[in-house]
Parts: structure tokens; C-alpha cells; sequence
């Protein structure tokens, strides 16, 4: 029987790996060098986490959680999404007693039960960052700039930036009560989901992706006219601080993203080129998703971004970088002796930090120089009695042909600065 990969799930595989290697190097990186630190979490939690933290309401609970019970009887579900596990650790590891903000950011794989779409996976991976204790407009600012340099980082060009404030609870009541108003006559003509969301959850109703695109939903009262002074005050900060550092962006008032636990600010980075427009990145802030968790109230704000997402957009605009080259030198043997030589030299060479490869495959001289070709390995040196006898062999640069007279001890010295 012969098995594949199941629907939703794929191989990265090694001649497509250094591209996903150089994103995750250059995320790390940036989020350093703004002073966040890496945290892993697990893959699954209890069910309820999800459920009271991502929000009752949203696709992604009533319909995408991979949920089952475990031998214990208890409900698992694994993450769809990376925010709530780190709240639940930010709350159970007692970091709320760390230095404000505190400031984390992970890469993981999360599972969505969803439609399949290129660049959409069920298995798929997220770059994610989350900072707690700070409430003002400074760090929404920050969050937002870290994308925006890991995106020029990468080479992209054409992301554009899109903002929106959906307001606190208390200037969200008041506008959910106008939206029941607004649609409440076109309830019956609207989708299922719709009508449910209808008394649940308003604000769900205008990011529908049944109903979104018509008019009915497009001409609804925008939160953005009803933010209360604070919200407002909070909004007009965090464009004031975008326009100094010199982040270009667009008010998108139809920006509600697709998670209950977003509160004020919240933002979308979205691909203007042809072919692949769409968003890369989202997030906001969830003032209120420590304490609904079960932890003290803590300001807090993140995004996440697709990988898969981001690779097909850093293809698209020919951002992907060469394959680099771990393997320095090709040292082919003509004998056993010289096969003995050729281990040690390799281990020698693995243990100062110089890739290298020698024959594992019993291969003749000739199918050692073949395959050394193919490869594309920089140098090649080949050892057989002569050299052993002579304690000295010739490296030969692979690009030009030249060939330079090294001691067989002293490999490791010629290739260091090469």
C-alpha cells in the first residue's frame, strides 16, 4: 500500500527548506533586535481555551477546531491559532509580575479544518508576536513596525499597511445596538451564519464572507464614527506615531479581523501586486483576553502572519534568496587507505565549523567525480596513495578550474577564509 500526505497537509522538502530557514532567521532577528524573546508552547490545549478566547462566534471555533477527547475524557483541540496558548502561559507562568511590556514572539504550525485555498493549508505555519502591559498607542506603533522591517528585510515591495480602531466594549455596545437596527429588517435575506451572529455578535456580520461584498453590508453605520473620546484619543495616537516614524497607511474601516478577542486597534497588511493581492499579516490588540483567560487585567497586543503566505508573496516578487552552499568540499579517495585519510579529514573539517562530504555509497573514482558535479560543491580534493605518501594534496576550485597544493592537515586553514 502505498501512502500519501493527508488533504490540508504537505512535505517542505530539502530543495525548498533554505526558504523557509532564511524566513525564520530573519523574523528571530527582527523581533531581537526590538527586544523580543522566542516562546514555544504546545500544540494542543483544552478546548475551553479556545472557546472563551478566540470567541464562540467565530469560524474558527464553530467551525475549523480540530477537537477530540483524549483517553482521559478530556476535550483537546489542536491550536488554531497562536494567541490564546501564549496568554494562557503569559498567565499560568506568572509573567505578570515580569518588567511591562512584556514581549514574546514564536513560529508554529496550527490546524484549521478549512476550504482549501493556495497558500492555505489545514496543517499550516505562523510567524506570531504578542506584548503585555502597555495600553497607550506606543506599542501598537512598535507591532506594526516590526512587520514592516522584517517585510523590507525579506525584499517585499507593495505591502500596503491598513488600519482600523473597532473601539472598547463600552463604545462597542452602543454601535452593536445601531447595527441590529441597521440590519435588522434584512436579517431573513442574509446567510446563516449571519443570522445567528445577528443577536450573538453584530460586528461578526460585516467581516461575513457570504455577505461582505454587498452593498447591504458595505453602506452598515462604521464603528470607526462611533469610538468613544478614548478610543478616538487612542486612534489618532497611534497615527500620529505611524506618521513620524514614516509607516504609510490606509484607514480601512471595514477591518474587523476574524477573532472575538480584538479591542481597539486592530490592522491588516495586504499585497498590492498583481496576481497575489490578499492579506500577509493581521492583528490588533485584545485589552481584555488576559482577564477573560482567567489572569489579572493586562493590556495586550499581537498579530500573526502565514508563512505559506508569505513564501508564495516572496516568490511572486522574486524575493527568494539562492540556496546557499553548507558543503565546502568534496574529498574523493582512490583507495582504502585513502578512504580511511578522506574520515578523518571530514571529521576534522565537520568539527571546525567546514562542511564537507566524502563517498558513503562504495561509489567508483569516476562516480565520486560525477557526483561532486552534480552537486555543485565549491572544491574537490582528491586523495590516493600518491598524496598520502606525499602528506599534501591538490584542491581544485570548482568555478575556475585553479588548483592550489595544500597539506592534507592543513584543508581546514586553506577553505577557512573561503
Amino acid at each position: 500500500m502505498r501512502y500519501a500526505a493527508q488533504k490540508g497537509t504537505r512535505d517542505i522538502l530539502p530543495s525548498e527548506i533554505h526558504n523557509w530557514q532564511i524566513a525564520e532567521k530573519v523574523f528571530a532577528d527582527v523581533c531581537h533586535s526590538f527586544g523580543y524573546e522566542e516562546i514555544r508552547i504546545p500544540t494542543f490545549e483544552q478546548t475551553d481555551l479556545f472557546q472563551r478566547g478566540v470567541g464562540d462566534t467565530t469560524d474558527v471555533v464553530t467551525k475549523e477546531m480540530y477537537t477530540f477527547e483524549d483517553k482521559g475524557g478530556r476535550s483537546i483541540t489542536l491550536r488554531p491559532e497562536g494567541t490564546a496558548g501564549v496568554v494562557r502561559s503569559f498567565i499560568e507562568n506568572g509573567m505578570t509580575s515580569l518588567p511591562s511590556p512584556v514581549r514574546m514572539f514564536y513560529n508554529i504550525t496550527a490546524f484549521r479544518y478549512e476550504k482549501m485555498q493556495k497558500g492555505r493549508m489545514r496543517e499550516f505555519h505562523q510567524f506570531g508576536l504578542e506584548s503585555f502591559g502597555a495600553a497607550g498607542p506606543d506599542i501598537d506603533a512598535e507591532i506594526i513596525s516590526v512587520v514592516d522591517v522584517f517585510f523590507k528585510k525579506m525584499g517585499l515591495k507593495n505591502i500596503a499597511l491598513h488600519i482600523n480602531s473597532i473601539g472598547c466594549p463600552n463604545c462597542r455596545g452602543e454601535y452593536n445596538r445601531l447595527l441590529k437596527d441597521y440590519f435588522r429588517p434584512h436579517v431573513s435575506e442574509m446567510c446563516e451564519d449571519c443570522q445567528a451572529r445577528f443577536e450573538k455578535n453584530p460586528l461578526r456580520m460585516i467581516d461575513c464572507k457570504v455577505d461582505g461584498g454587498k452593498d447591504l453590508v458595505k453602506n452598515a453605520p462604521r464603528l470607526i464614527d462611533h469610538l468613544c473620546d478614548d478610543c478616538r484619543a487612542h486612534f489618532e495616537g497611534l497615527k500620529t506615531r505611524l506618521e513620524a516614524i514614516g509607516i504609510s497607511y490606509t484607514i480601512d474601516p471595514n477591518i474587523v479581523r476574524g477573532l472575538d478577542y480584538y479591542t481597539r486597534t486592530v490592522f491588516e497588511f495586504v499585497s498590492e501586486n498583481v496576481g497575489t493581492q490578499g492579506t500577509i499579516c493581521g492583528g490588533g490588540r485584545y485589552d481584555g483576553l488576559v482577564e477573560d483567560c482567567g489572569g489579572a487585567a493586562t493590556p495586550g497586543i499581537g498579530f500573526a502572519m502565514g508563512v505559506e503566505r508569505l513564501l508564495l508573496e516572496t516568490e511572486a516578487q522574486n524575493a527568494l534568496k539562492e540556496k546557499p552552499s553548507y558543503v565546502k568540499i568534496y574529498i574523493a579517495s582512490m583507495s582504502e587507505a585513502a578512504k580511511i585519510e578522506a574520515l578523518k579529514i571530514c571529521y576534522s573539517l565537520r568539527l571546525a565549523g567546514i562542511g564537507c562530504e566524502t563517498d558513503m555509497a562504495g561509489r567508483s573514482f569516476k562516480a565520486q567525480m560525477k557526483y561532486a558535479g552534480k552537486q555543485g560543491i565549491p572544491f574537490l580534493a582528491v586523495i590516493g596513495d600518491d598524496e598520502l605518501a606525499n602528506g599534501e594534496v591538490k584542491v581544485k576550485n570548482m568555478a575556475d578550474g585553479s588548483e592550489t597544493t595544500v597539506k592534507l592537515d592543513g584543508i581546514g586553514d586553506f577553505l577557512a577564509g573561503k
